[in-house]
C-alpha cells in the first residue's frame, strides 16, 4: 500500500526541530515514532492518528475522522484523518499536537 510522501514531507517539517523522531514503515504506510512510540503516520492519502484512548471519541466527533480499521476491527485510540482535516498547516500542526501530548503521557521507552 503506498503512502502520500507529500504529507508525510508536511509531518517532517512540523516534527522537524524534534531529535527523538524515528520513521518507521507500519500499517501499510509510514509512521513517525517520537521518542519510542507509534504518534502519527501516513496511510494512503489519511493521517493515522494516536490520539489514544481518552481522546478516541472527541476525535471521532471531529470532521473527516473515522476509525482506524485495518483488520474490520477499529483500533482503539487510533483514528484516520481523511484530507480536508488537515489540508492547511495549522490543522495538521493540531492533529500532531493531540498526539504527542498521548504519547508523552506514556512511559518512556
Amino acid at each position: 500500500m503506498a503512502y502520500n510522501e507529500a504529507l508525510a514531507q508536511r509531518i517532517r517539517l512540523l516534527l522537524g526541530e524534534r531529535n527523538d523522531v524515528v520513521e518507521k514503515k507500519m500499517f501499510g504506510g509510514l509512521a513517525f515514532m517520537v521518542a519510542g512510540h507509534m504518534c502519527v503516520g501516513v496511510s494512503e492519502n489519511r493521517l493515522m492518528a494516536r490520539v489514544g484512548p481518552d481522546n478516541y471519541q472527541a476525535a471521532l466527533e471531529k470532521p473527516h475522522a473515522h476509525e482506524m480499521d485495518f483488520t474490520g476491527k477499529p483500533m482503539k485510540g487510533f483514528v484516520f484523518v481523511e484530507e480536508p482535516a488537515i489540508s492547511d498547516t495549522q490543522l495538521l500542526r493540531e492533529w500532531i499536537a493531540l498526539c504527542e501530548s498521548f504519547v508523552f503521557s506514556l512511559p518512556p521507552k
